[in-house]
């Protein structure tokens, strides 16, 4: 992996800019930015328009709600993530409600709703951070949701930028943007050549 995040052509800086701490402040986020982060997931794009994401959240750190969210994640992350402005569980519909067959794409949609509110916490000078590290049955059954029609794909905390000495020493240490493999280690022109 290249040791900057300097990119090899030219983007928009939004891109440079997003990245996801774990030094993330307890807000209160106002109402009027909750309702831009929900709008910018509502316009993010999905196969045949099914929006097929489902997000439990939570907002008030120390509110039962919030610590019922807390509760799902692996220890490692309720350290950090349990003191965010909001705390959410990302799901994806498993089937098309046009015709109820399974819906192979709706990760991929619910991906492009996660980058649509990262991108928009940005812009509200806020941070969002996803997480694998949680419990996507207990996620269900937590919170309510059917795991027969929805699968747990991803757990976010959002808030304003928060302080680092806050944080354990060794997350501390990883406490920067990530750089980037270079473009030409994922691109094949024409054909995968291995």
């Amino acid at each position: 992996m290249t040791s900057s995040r300097t990119p090899d052509a030219d983007v928009h800086p939004m891109f440079l800019d997003r990245w996801s701490p774990r030094a993330i402040g307890p807000g209160p986020l106002t109402d009027a930015q909750l309702a831009a982060l929900f709008e910018a997931m509502r316009w993010a794009p999905s196969c045949f328009n099914e929006q097929p994401w489902l997000v439990v959240y939570a907002t008030d750190p120390g509110s039962p709600d919030h610590q019922r969210l807390t509760g799902v994640l692996v220890e490692a992350n309720q350290i950090w993530a349990g003191r965010a402005a909001l705390l959410m569980i990302l799901f994806a519909r498993r089937r098309f409600s046009h015709n109820n067959s399974p819906n192979r794409h709706a990760g991929f949609d619910c991906g492009a709703a996660w980058m649509s509110l990262a991108l928009e916490a940005r812009a509200l000078g806020l941070y969002a951070h996803a997480m694998a590290g949680f419990d996507p049955a207990r996620a269900c059954t937590d919170l309510g949701v059917p795991e027969s029609d929805f699968e747990a794909m991803a757990a976010i905390a959002v808030g304003p930028p928060g302080d680092p000495a806050d944080l354990p020493e060794k997350l501390r240490a990883r406490e920067a943007p990530s750089p980037r493999k270079p473009a030409a280690s994922f691109l094949h022109r024409g054909r995968y050549t291995g």
